[in-house]
């Protein structure tokens, strides 16, 4: 069935159709609260109270085209509900990619993924948000900034200073220096 069916489905009060229409989203929804929240327990909360908020105002969403953005934009605000509530806290990030593609080297994969997480932690959630559903959902700046509800030019400052937050993170850190020290023993 077309996702117009399903929606008019849904409207009517069908959880089934409702769990086809948010299922398609679901693991592009979780992956973005894990990154948002850095939390995957608060990830999943965050998903399921837009859920929960998604089928209780379905009526009221005036293009049923938009129900993708719309979700993730319940998502995202959900994570930031969170990441306000929990202010201050420490965090910890699992990064899970979007498909399985085979990794060569094992420990270049757990180096990535500490590095994005290094940069990830330098922003505030907001702009977090933005680097998320843009970057990693691949969704353009003005899909970004329909999903979030803001104007295109905040969404566009925020990303740039998110950017700017994470390079500056990363070139502040110093360099870890080479095995060299072990291998003057052996000369």
């Amino acid at each position: 069935m077309d996702q117009t069916g399903l929606m008019d489905r849904a409207r009517q009060g069908d959880p089934e159709a409702f769990g086809v229409l948010v299922g398609a989203q679901l693991a592009r929804l979780d992956t973005a609260a894990r990154l948002i929240l850095r939390d995957p327990d608060l990830a999943r909360d965050a998903v399921q109270d837009a859920t929960l908020r998604a089928w209780r105002n379905l009526r009221g969403l005036r293009d049923p085209d938009r129900f993708g953005a719309w979700l993730h934009r319940l998502t995202v605000n959900a994570c930031l509900d969170i990441a306000r509530k929990r202010s201050g806290r420490a965090f910890e990030v699992q990064l899970q990619p979007l498909h399985d593609a085979p990794v060569p080297d094992p420990t270049s994969r757990v180096a990535d993924t500490l590095y994005v997480e290094r940069m990830l932690s330098a922003v505030d959630p907001a702009q977090r948000a933005v680097v998320v559903l843009h970057y990693y959902l691949d969704l353009t700046l003005p899909e970004t900034a329909a999903a979030l509800g803001i104007p295109v030019g905040t969404a566009k400052s925020r990303l740039n200073r998110a950017l700017h937050a994470m390079r500056i993170s990363v070139a502040d850190e110093p360099e870890v220096p080479a095995v060299a020290a072990d291998t003057e023993q052996f000369a």
